[in-house]
């Protein structure tokens, strides 16, 4: 018998929502599309997606509730806005349904696959954003050797791999960011900047962090960094150092001054990575849509994993 696999739904059919629609139906083991939800009749994505043979809807939230196909759906992933999604995640609550929030609402707890997937089993999880998967493994790389006083990242991207729903969310995607920089990565304070490059030709996904810890072994932190790294390339396999990780002695004598926190002195880490998509949908250079899919998708799929495993899904009642 083949493996049984969960029907998903994605609310969004943009860029992100495209883009991992392609993702479900090639990479995933325990997933299948079960339908692809927007708002605007002429979508490309929805045309897309009707062509695959994949039940669409331009009535929104509204109109997935009221397809045929919704009883079977499991898990929906939301690629719209913070805004949109307060509304989405309390009707899917109320009908038992997995959210994978793909926006920077926060409603649920942040989720990096690559830092604390295996501990979390929320109704509802959220992806944090494109700059927070790329960088703040970096930072809890750093914290599992010493404790992280301050960590800043900046996330370049693409002006052409930013879609209407990216732009729209630039001041979530900071304070989202930096919450989850303190959260998961460990860092007293964290402060978080993204740039749309609109270089042309358009410039692959480039992130910079800056952390300042306490002193620490310099090849201790390197070996963590490059096995976070490792972790990563798991399930986004374009994610890579774009050089050798370089260190800065802060001595007691000629302490930085951090915001909110005064006077501090210790090791500072500078790593700069680089991110290349898959092009499922999108050119190689929007690594920004790529790691969030891809960490979505890694997500859902071990959410699918233990669903299957315990007889609980929606879709799977026979087994109950």
């Amino acid at each position: 018998m083949p493996p049984r696999k969960l029907k998903v739904a994605i609310i969004g059919p943009g860029n992100i929502g495209t883009d991992l629609m392609i993702k479900v139906m090639r990479n995933s083991k325990h997933l299948e599309m079960g339908a692809m939800v927007g708002v605007d009749p002429a979508s490309d994505g929805l045309a897309r997606a009707e062509r695959l043979g994949i039940a669409t809807t331009a009535g929104g939230i509204d109109g997935l509730l009221a397809l045929d196909i919704f009883g079977e759906i499991d898990i929906v992933f939301d690629a719209t806005s913070a805004g949109a999604h307060q509304r989405h995640n309390a009707l899917l609550q109320a009908h038992g349904v997995q959210v994978i929030d793909l926006t920077p609402a926060a409603i649920g707890p942040y989720v990096i696959p690559a830092i604390n997937l295996e501990a979390e089993d929320a109704s509802n999880m959220n992806m944090v954003t494109c700059g927070g998967q790329a960088t703040i493994p970096i930072v809890a790389a750093v914290s599992r050797v010493a404790k992280v006083h301050y960590a800043e990242i900046v996330a370049s991207i693409s002006s052409k791999s930013a879609g209407p729903g990216t732009r729209a969310n630039i001041d979530e995607f900071t304070e989202t960011t930096r919450a989850a920089i303190e959260k998961l990565g460990g860092a007293e304070r964290g402060k978080a900047i993204i740039v749309l490059n609109p270089a042309e030709p358009p410039l692959i996904m480039r992130d910079t962090v800056f952390v300042l810890s306490e002193l620490a072994s310099q090849a201790a932190v390197k070996a963590s960094i490059e096995k976070m790294v490792a972790s990563v390339q798991a399930y986004v396999p374009g994610y890579r150092l774009k050089q050798r990780v370089q260190f800065d002695v802060i001595p007691p004598g000629q302490p930085m001054n951090v915001p909110k926190l005064g006077l501090r002195h210790g090791l500072k880490t500078s790593v700069y990575l680089e991110v290349e998509g898959a092009a499922h949908y999108l050119p190689a250079y929007a690594g920004n849509l790529d790691i969030m899919t891809s960490a979505a998708l890694a997500c859902a799929d071990r959410m699918a994993q233990r669903r299957i495993a315990s007889g609980i899904a929606r879709g799977l009642k026979e087994i109950a």
